[in-house]
């Protein structure tokens, strides 16, 4: 997400990560107790994964979290009137890179002149699965986050 985010920063396009808490808790990243937690846990995943994007915390209720949708891993597009434009249960480099292509088509027809009138759409998209990736990011939290997803999601 940071090379597209980096790739549409010239377009008047801002990217943020928003940390809401940790999805499996583990003995390395425990569940969330404190705001200054929350802070070291945001900088942690920012060095492990080299994010260059802001990241901005969410509150420690997870209020922010909650109100758009409570998925783990979601991503949202706003206008500048904060009209949603895209909404993705799930992050996908791929699905967000067009999206963000398709609104910067309406927005030069608008410049055109163009007659539009937006209409919601909804769609199935499909993501690539690395499962080793996955078990490495677990690993990070430690041997619980691996034994709680195991007994939530027993391995194939």
């Amino acid at each position: 997400m940071d090379a597209a985010a980096e790739r549409f920063a010239g377009q008047s396009i801002a990217s943020i990560f928003l940390y809401t808490h940790e999805a499996h808790p583990g003995e390395h990243y425990p569940h969330l107790t404190s705001m200054e937690q929350k802070a070291r846990h945001a900088a942690a995943l920012r060095d492990v994964y080299g994010l260059q994007r802001p990241i901005w915390l969410d509150s420690l209720d997870g209020a922010a979290h909650r109100a758009y949708g409570s998925m783990p891993n979601m991503t949202w597009i706003f206008n500048r009137r904060g009209v949603v434009q895209y909404k993705a249960a799930w992050t996908d480099v791929t699905s967000v890179v067009e999206a963000l292509q398709h609104l910067l088509e309406i927005k030069k027809q608008r410049k055109e002149r163009s007659t539009l009138a937006p209409f919601p759409i909804q769609r199935l998209d499909y993501r690539p699965v690395d499962r080793e990736a996955f078990y490495r990011g677990l690993a990070r939290n430690g041997p619980k986050a691996v034994d709680d997803f195991n007994r939530a999601f027993p391995p194939p």
